[in-house]
């Protein structure tokens, strides 16, 4: 404290670092990217271990036997819902009842801002059947679920087979302390989001649905089961959630010591785990494993069934049987016991979960990385922005050069207001248009040009996204003629800030996106001055722009999944990605379309603005 409170220490230090700030800066920056790709290395992770008591062992015993029962009944289901045309839901609720559940169905329907070409929808209609299991041995206060969506063509019908399975064989035992909810969702997400807003009495997306006839007590925990295959070789674990939350560490956890103990390989973002961490190659798979992860939370939409719960505070997760040319092979049986094991452990449970981490990254399932291990990573690139801002802030309080004369030159020092509030303003405006003019001018797109309703929205988000380039940078002699040699140290001090707040609010919601993003915008809030060349500088930054990271992202993300793509199918790829986000956003609330729109992409215009100062 005293080397702060001391004002020569201070100037001295001060001093110190304006005179090293370029040397420090790119430091930092180095030393960040280093630090983030040194989380994947096992020595610098921890391994993964059971905070809860109450699942602490693993020791029941799981006997679930009707894994053939289980098939029949799932191809008995396909049958009956090729014949339909989709969810049978008359037999669902025979089924149900004759199993001994207490049965109930909810209808919803919902118009989407936009037809859906990935799922080819626009008007959703359908219904959700659920049964419920009282507890047999408590007060019905608790409740826990396990869903399977139905999904069109033969996908997914192995796992409705396998929850009415376990459904019956459920129904024989007493020592259940918490209701059990089995739910059929249609249509996916919009289905189980319907359910979820009626289960709990909101309504934030506008969705049209039945209210519930039946409920269980609060929900404690939920899995999703995905199945397609009657022989699967090994079961991953899907954990991002919507605006990429993600569920209590422990659930992964109990998922990873179960299939330990049954034998059942495992796998997390579809890659198994490697013992060889001090090859090359291990260190590579683990770096792989991770960066999958952290994009899928980056992007902030659901990866699952699963990712709705985590609104509610409800820790959830999806497990999806895979299928592939391994050797290893499992039955059903062994997976239903599995799932029966899962739910006695939370059955146990006492209270919700909570003792262990909430933010974390995996690149295995035996090692996780804490927040406590990532977050100095992206310190090391937000400290830089406090650098600039330092460095600009003593330029700016700085005594204005004195002239031959011997007059002080007070143009320098006395920037006009208007000369920063105008490209903050129209920047910001410019983030509106973005944000709301692509699904409100679809049906005029479509009127004058060659294009369906969603390429309208993709192409008005680009055109848009495209027409701010060329309209901020003349802005600050808008009102207040040419631009001084201060004015654009103010804008830039103000922008630089800014970022670092806007940043740090991201990185503490989603560290993912907040991490990319830093990746991408600090060096261009470091390096850009209007005395950079502008050519060179003005490439770079578009380079840097959000919508070209974002397409950076999808082939890094193919890439990652060993499935890379050619430059026009990663493109069409890209529209897709614009065009699922706005989806996400107007069907499940994702906070990403709005965060870049109206936030990050005004704040990357004002540097662009400070590029062409005049």
């Amino acid at each position: 404290m005293g080397l702060l409170s001391d004002p020569n220490r201070r100037r001295a230090l001060i001093n110190l670092l304006t005179r090293l700030n370029a040397p420090i800066c790119v430091l930092c920056y180095f030393a960040g990217v280093c630090w983030f790709m040194g989380l994947a290395f096992e020595p610098f992770t921890l391994r993964t271990y059971m905070s809860e008591n109450a699942m602490g062992s693993t020791m029941v015993e799981e006997r679930f036997p009707s894994g053939e029962r289980a098939l029949a009944t799932g191809r008995e289901f396909a049958a009956h819902k090729k014949k339909v045309g989709g969810m049978p839901v008359d037999w669902l609720v025979k089924t149900m009842q004759a199993r001994g559940l207490e049965v109930f169905t909810q209808s919803f329907s919902r118009t989407l801002p936009f037809p859906d070409e990935n799922k080819e929808r626009y008007i959703v209609k359908g219904t959700n059947v659920y049964g419920i299991l009282r507890a047999p041995r408590a007060a019905r206060t608790e409740a826990l679920v396990l869903s399977a969506p139905c999904s069109p063509g033969d996908n997914n019908n192995q796992a409705v087979g396998l929850l009415l399975g376990l459904a019956h064989y459920f129904r024989s035992q007493i020592f259940w302390a918490k209701d059990i909810i089995f739910l059929v969702n249609e249509h996916d997400l919009i289905g189980m989001q319907a359910w979820l807003e009626s289960y709990h009495h909101t309504n934030t997306t506008g969705m049209d649905w039945s209210p519930l006839q039946g409920r269980g007590g609060s929900i404690q925990a939920a899995l999703s089961l995905e199945l397609s295959s009657d022989v699967i070789t090994s079961l991953d674990i899907v954990l991002e959630g919507l605006n990429g939350q993600l569920p209590n560490l422990d659930l992964a956890n109990l998922f990873y010591a179960f299939c330990q103990k049954i034998g059942v390989l495992c796998t997390i973002q579809g890659r198994l785990q490697r013992n060889d961490w001090d090859s090359v190659s291990g260190y590579s798979h683990a770096v792989q494993t991770m960066m999958l992860m952290v994009m899928k939370q980056a992007s902030g939409r659901p990866w699952g069934d699963h990712g709705l719960f985590l609104r509610y505070h409800i820790e959830a997760a999806s497990i999806k049987g895979i299928n592939s040319f391994r050797q290893y092979k499992t039955d059903i049986t062994t997976v239903g016991r599995l799932l029966e094991g899962m739910f006695r452990k939370l059955n146990n449970l006492l209270e919700r979960l909570h003792q262990s981490y909430f933010f974390y990254l995996m690149p295995s399932l035996s090692h996780f990385v804490s927040i406590g291990y990532y977050m100095p990573a992206f310190g090391l690139l937000a400290v830089i922005l406090l650098l600039r801002a330092l460095d600009l802030w003593v330029q700016f309080v700085s005594p204005p050069a004195i002239t031959a004369d011997g007059v002080g030159d007070v143009e320098q020092s006395s920037p006009g207001a208007l000369s920063v509030l105008t490209p903050l303003v129209i920047s910001h405006l410019t983030g509106a248009a973005l944000y709301i003019l692509p699904t409100r001018f679809q049906e005029i797109a479509v009127e004058h040009f060659p294009v369906s309703e969603t390429e309208a929205v993709v192409l008005t988000a680009i055109a848009v996204y495209t027409a701010g380039l060329a309209l901020p940078h003349n802005t600050h002699r808008l009102l207040s003629g040419e631009g001084t040699e201060q004015g654009w140290r103010v804008l830039k001090l103000v922008a630089v800030l800014y970022l670092a707040i806007l940043l740090g609010c991201t990185a503490l919601i989603n560290f993912s996106l907040g991490f990319i993003l830093a990746l991408t915008l600090v060096p261009v809030a470091a390096f850009v001055t209007p005395h950079v060349p502008k050519t060179l500088s003005a490439v770079v930054l578009v380079i840097l722009s959000p919508a070209c990271t974002l397409l950076l992202s999808v082939f890094l993300f193919q890439e990652l999944q060993e499935m890379p793509v050619s430059f026009q199918d990663g493109w069409l790829m890209y529209l897709s990605v614009i065009s699922q986000g706005i989806l996400d956003h107007h069907l499940y609330g994702s906070l990403v379309y709005p965060l870049i729109a109206l936030m990050v992409y005004p704040c990357w215009l004002l540097f662009w603005n400070i590029l062409f100062w005049k």
